[in-house]
């Protein structure tokens, strides 16, 4: 029985989808639309699958169809970290306290 030997770019690229939801929270407000932040987790794990194919080592070269796959994968895998992991343990729910802008106080006229 041969050993899986997936190379370092497979799993940097798996830690980051993990990390995706968590990244998504930060750079949106609790009252962003969840079809935005869906968009936008969809948007970072295709770029999160193009990057980890172009960066893993293949002896036949760029494959699109593997990178749709790896995104695919990223996707699932941050939508399922966000509401397996993320979301019960208030994770998500901090991340986006702390990137919601807090609003600023006008400035009084004297």
């Amino acid at each position: 029985m041969n050993p899986v030997h997936l190379d370092l770019a497979y799993w940097l690229g798996l830690l980051t989808s993990v990390v995706l939801p968590v990244l998504v929270g930060l750079v949106t407000s609790r009252v962003t639309n969840s079809g935005v932040k869906a968009v936008l987790l969809l948007a970072l794990s295709a770029l999160n699958g193009f990057l980890v194919e172009f960066a893993a080592p293949h002896p036949n070269g760029y494959s699109v169809g593997t990178a749709a796959v790896l995104t695919l994968v990223s996707f699932g895998t941050g939508v399922l970290t966000h509401f397996g992991l993320w979301k019960p343990t208030t994770i998500s729910a901090k991340a986006q306290a702390l990137g919601a802008k807090k609003p600023t106080p006008a400035p009084q006229n004297a």
